[in-house]
Parts: C-alpha cells; sequence; structure tokens
C-alpha cells in the first residue's frame, strides 16, 4: 500500500483536500464473548469464486463466498498499481482468513464459522454501497453472525 508521503506533493494535498463525509453518530454494540460468537469475513479484496462475475473498478456490489470454500476456487479481480498481490499469492489467509477461523472454531477459540462470507472491491466510493452494505447486514443479521473480521485492502 502506498503511503501518503510517498506521493508528490501536489497529490496528497489533493487527496488530503477531499471532502469527508459525514456519517452521523455510530451506535455502540457489546461484543460477544468470542466463545461463542458466530463470525464472518468481509474483505475488500475483489474476492470471488471463479464461476462468479469480477470486479470491476469503482464496484458497490459485493460477492457471496461460502464458508466451506475451497480456495483453488477462489479468484481475486482488485487490481491496482498500488496494491502488491504477493501475500494473497503465497497465503490466501492474509486476505481471507477463513483457515485460521475454521482452526479457531476447532480449537473452541470461537463458537462457529459463518456460512457466508462477503468480498467487496476495495478502493471504491463507500456512497456506491448505499443499497449492498445494508444487504450484506441483513444477510449476516439473517446467518446469526455476532462478530466479523473486516479486511481492508
Amino acid at each position: 500500500m502506498v503511503r501518503l508521503t510517498d506521493l508528490p506533493e501536489e497529490y496528497a494535498a489533493h487527496l488530503l483536500s477531499l471532502p469527508m463525509p459525514d456519517y452521523g453518530p455510530t451506535p455502540w454494540a457489546e461484543a460477544p464473548d468470542l466463545k461463542d460468537a458466530r463470525v464472518a469475513i468481509i474483505s475488500t479484496a475483489g474476492l470471488h469464486r471463479s464461476s462468479d462475475a469480477k470486479f470491476y473498478g469503482g464496484a458497490g456490489d459485493y460477492r457471496l463466498l461460502p464458508g466451506d470454500l475451497d480456495y483453488s476456487d477462489l479468484t481475486m479481480s482488485h487490481v491496482s498499481v498500488n496494491f502488491d498481490r504477493s501475500g494473497y499469492q503465497q497465503d490466501t489467509n492474509v486476505v481471507f482468513p477463513l483457515e485460521r477461523l475454521r482452526q479457531l472454531e476447532s480449537d473452541g477459540e470461537i463458537g462457529s464459522v459463518a456460512k457466508w462470507h462477503y468480498s467487496f472491491m476495495g478502493a471504491t466510493d463507500p456512497t456506491r454501497m448505499i443499497e449492498t452494505g445494508p444487504q450484506v447486514a441483513k444477510l449476516l443479521k439473517e446467518d446469526n453472525v455476532t462478530a466479523a473480521i473486516l479486511i481492508p485492502i
């Protein structure tokens, strides 16, 4: 990931001058005891199954990733000159730690792994997710998810 200090001064100044949207107050929610938590992954790595439509830059939609996903069926369509994919290529758990969650469940550290996980395209204007964000929230609730790991890419 590129640091702001690595960018040309005029580009960094432009980024810093952009307006910051006000999303209003955020309600507080008590976290469950991890031993009772049902955990889902939400990633912005542009991940999808091989059979799914790939992501395009600036996409605001998401892809469902099943909890029993085989990593050999996982594809990343996140493309950016500022994104180093070598970590993902060496260990998928860097951007989608499903194997780690399965191990935590097996060890009794978490209650269960969610049936479904979600991937968005990174570097997307959040206003493009005004419809899809609440859709994912509804799906998480229907799956009785009580905790989520957010993986920003």
